[in-house]
């Protein structure tokens, strides 16, 4: 079968309130603006603004939020036929303190977690070249089961596997659950990306880059990715070794809020085009580099070609 779809990004779909007041926590923020949010939303809107194909499987509610979030994801060619509309919970939202740095956040989850096997036939995969998902996605069901099933069922099909290791104790409390589930989706050897901040929730405490590599490596994953941002980035493979590149400077930081996820769909983008590690990494960092200089989406005047150049 035609591999069509570039990216098959599952998980949580949901509105971002971000406060209007830059550096202000959620306690003294007054205004919030609506965008849509998630990170394997963020994946799949970004990825079709740099002309791949990508599909997102999600769950919202039935609701006027859920009307917003169709309507977006149509405007930014985004594939919606696998997006189910709950009727019994409403959308998810979170409310996100705009910052330089990591942005606080609270979440009022409902109908994310509400993924089903139907989303995801054998035909849906056979089509697609990279499954990707979340911890977020993972932390409760019925989406973990379905994204686990799905994701095992994928690498059987010859897909390449991703995640993103956003992990928070806020959404997901119970860490040796999550490592247990983390363990279940590496050992399919999935691209992995994740953060110092995600390391710091997940571990409770700070770890050195050699027990994060040697740690992930043992549960399956290859190829590892861990952004330390304005510290760059260092990623592990088990065939090419440790590769740095540090920070690429950004004249001025207006929101992190989605930085991470622009950076993974430029290093899917980059891999999907069959460049090397080392440009797959300055790739992402360029495009992390045009999400922080922007409030909300990624703008529509950028030139894919100085991208990827």
């Amino acid at each position: 079968m035609e591999k069509k779809i570039d990216i098959l990004s599952v998980g949580e779909v949901l509105i971002d309130f971000i406060g209007h007041e830059i550096n202000t926590s959620i306690n003294r923020t007054k205004d919030y603006h609506r965008f849509l949010g998630g990170s394997p939303t963020n994946v799949a809107v970004n990825a079709s603004r740099l002309g791949l194909n990508a599909v997102l499987v999600a769950t919202c509610g039935q609701d006027g939020l859920g009307d917003y979030i169709i309507r977006k994801l149509k405007a930014n060619g985004v594939q919606t036929d696998y997006i189910f509309k709950s009727e019994e919970k409403p959308t998810s939202v979170i409310f996100v303190s705009k910052s330089t740095e990591t942005p606080d956040f609270i979440p009022y989850r409902e109908a994310d977690c509400e993924i089903y096997p139907s989303q995801i036939s054998d035909e849906l995969l056979l089509s697609s070249k990279i499954f990707h998902t979340t911890c977020f996605a993972l932390s409760r069901n019925p989406a973990r089961e379905t994204i686990l099933e799905r994701a095992e069922r994928a690498k059987e099909l010859g897909l390449k596997l991703s995640i993103d290791l956003n992990f928070s104790e806020r959404i997901w409390p119970n860490r040796p659950e999550a490592i247990e589930i983390i363990q279940r989706y590496l050992a399919t050897d999935p691209l992995v990306k994740i953060s110092e901040d995600d390391c710091y929730r997940l571990f409770a405490s700070m770890k050195s880059e050699d027990y994060i590599f040697e740690f992930f490596h043992a549960m399956g994953a290859q190829t590892i990715c861990l952004t330390k941002g304005k510290k760059g980035v260092v990623l592990s493979d088990k065939e090419k070794g440790l590769i740095f590149q540090d920070a690429l400077p950004v004249k001025e930081i207006k929101d992190a809020t989605g930085a991470g996820d622009a950076f993974w769909t430029g290093f899917l983008y980059a891999q999907l085009h069959k460049r090397t590690l080392n440009e797959s990494i300055t790739i992402a960092q360029k495009l992390a580099g045009i999400k922080l200089q922007n409030v909300g989406r990624l703008p529509d005047d950028m030139n894919i070609n100085q991208l990827i150049i």
